[in-house]
């Protein structure tokens, strides 16, 4: 059935029918197809088109408005709905939000930080001393990083991965939720699925409670024995969820499967890619990123950049669709990577353009031809004729840390 919708309401999946108007108010060669590229997605919603005719019956259809957010998914009561394909039918469009200054919601997401530290901690006590959990700080906690999220979501990431090693329990939590979540986002999931995604994340780890915390920290390679014992978080996290009235299945299903891969190659159950569910695949991701990008006891953090590579290069380890998304939900630039100008310079991304992935804002900081450091500099790429060639090692020029994130 062909319907008239409101640019707005387009969402991954749709089937295009039309575009009205001349070619010249947008890109698009043809005027009928499959809507399944996030850049098309946001071209069409940057355009001056006002209206697209969709075929709902080549694609996704909008649902009609509910009134409610109790209305508009299945709750816990139907486990379902929290393991499926994300794109889903018949889940209610999301509203269309303005991205707040990243300056003005690092504020927002500081204070959102610096308040989690006590719910999180208070949860994983309870479960190290063996008692039931209680989640209802932690599903407040998550509406206010989804809204975060939902305003500006480079902000509370990029502020969540300059942890210290003294903070990364805490930290690793609240860093995988707001991931989580602004992944929900990029795979087009409703508002419930969302949340459930971000209730996955803060509660992925819970298990590690049951690892002695020696073990956990220890600042050297661990032995057959150390390492079983560690692994056996995903099922002890199971366990400890399990427990928990009213707990969503994504919650339970990631803190179980978080660490399978595709390949078959993972643990505990050795699962391959189609015995795996969207919510385990996606916090797989997101709990590796961040894992990498932190300073551990035993290892310094790797940047952004050259972790994303390192993962796009794990054959076998993520599916190649979540591991696509996510990098588009984060940036190709993610905030904090070291780049490469064209004019010589070196920058850290210090923010993203959602709509145009490879112009971030650079904050430049040092010369590589003359091998001297700049006065810092915030370049927008969006209006510079600057660009950036390729990603940087810092330290093969001595430098020991790059300048901080502020604009």
């Amino acid at each position: 059935m062909l319907k008239s919708i409101a640019t707005e309401q387009l969402r991954l999946g749709m089937y295009v029918h039309s575009i009205p108007g001349a070619w010249i108010n947008h890109p698009f060669w043809r005027k009928s197809f499959k809507l399944d590229s996030f850049e098309d997605l946001q071209t069409l919603r940057a355009s001056p088109i006002r209206e697209i005719l969709i075929d709902t019956a080549k694609g996704r259809d909008v649902a009609p408005e509910l009134v409610g957010e109790d209305a508009e998914e299945p709750g816990d009561g139907a486990p379902e709905a929290a393991s499926a394909a994300p794109a889903v039918h018949g889940s209610a469009p999301r509203a269309k939000s303005v991205r707040t200054d990243t300056a003005v919601e690092r504020e927002h997401a500081a204070r959102i930080i610096s308040s989690s530290k006590s719910t999180v901690l208070n949860m994983f006590s309870e479960a190290r001393m063996g008692k039931a959990v209680d989640v209802k700080d932690a599903a407040e906690l998550v509406t206010e990083i989804t809204s975060s999220v939902s305003r500006n979501a480079d902000a509370l990431i990029s502020l969540a991965r300059l942890k210290t090693t003294d903070d990364y329990t805490y930290m690793h939590s609240v860093a995988v939720c707001a991931m989580m979540i602004s992944l929900a986002n990029q795979l087009g999931m409703s508002h419930e699925q969302t949340k459930q995604a971000g209730m996955a994340g803060l509660l992925h780890d819970v298990g590690k409670m049951s690892v002695p915390l020696d073990i956990l920290n220890k600042p050297a390679k661990l032995t057959e024995e150390e390492f079983a014992s560690v692994r056996s978080h995903t099922v002890a996290g199971h366990g400890i969820l399990k427990q928990i009235e009213g707990i969503g299945q994504a919650a339970l299903d990631v803190s179980l499967h978080h660490h399978e891969k595709v390949d078959g190659s993972g643990y505990p159950f050795n699962l391959k890619s189609d015995q795996i569910s969207i919510m385990a695949k996606m916090g797989a991701v997101c709990d590796v990123y961040d894992a990498i990008t932190s300073n551990r006891p035993y290892k310094a953090g790797w940047d952004p950049a050259r972790s994303i590579r390192h993962m796009a290069g794990s054959a076998g380890h993520f599916d190649p669709k979540t591991m696509e998304a996510f990098v588009k939900a984060i940036g190709i630039y993610p905030t904090g990577s070291c780049v490469l100008m064209q004019s010589g310079r070196l920058g850290v991304v210090v923010d993203q353009r959602p709509d145009h992935l490879l112009t971030p804002r650079v904050k430049v900081f040092y010369s590589t031809t003359s091998k001297m450091p700049l006065k810092t500099e915030v370049v927008d790429l969006a209006h510079a004729s600057d660009k950036i060639v390729a990603y940087a090692d810092h330290t093969k020029w001595g430098i020991r840390s790059l300048p901080s994130l502020d604009l």
